[in-house]
């Protein structure tokens, strides 16, 4: 099993940037692919952005390409999603999420689920 834990998220202006961060503990010694997914209020959770183990392969939904940016640091065992020029609409709680399957963005690919980080994005 993967633990994860997310952290980072707060209030922000629309424009700023946030670094989301995702600690892994467990079985961090396979290889997990790993995953941002966020819900707001009313909605579904809705697919962010993975990048698999190596890194080398990563995938974004189109509401978010070119604005996050998902990495990994699997010394530190940790995971990141960088969100630049946010936007009203990108307000949600933010998820981390671990699979060892490979690369997916459905949220039922994936077996551990963090607790979630609110992100807040003002007007």
């Amino acid at each position: 099993q993967v633990q994860l834990v997310e952290s980072g998220g707060g209030l922000v202006q629309a424009g700023d940037s946030l670094r989301l961060s995702c600690a892994a503990s467990g079985r961090t010694s396979s290889s997990y692919t790993m995953g941002w997914f966020r819900q707001a209020p009313g909605k579904e959770r809705e697919f962010v952005a993975t990048i698999s183990w190596s890194g080398g392969s990563t995938y974004y939904a189109e509401s978010v390409k070119g604005r996050f940016t998902i990495s990994r640091d699997n010394a530190k065992n940790t995971g990141y999603l960088q969100m630049n020029s946010l936007k009203p609409e990108d307000t949600a709680v933010y998820y981390c999420a671990a699979t060892y399957r490979v690369v997916a963005t459905t949220s039922s690919s994936y077996d551990y689920w963090g607790q979630g980080t609110q992100v807040t994005v003002s007007s």
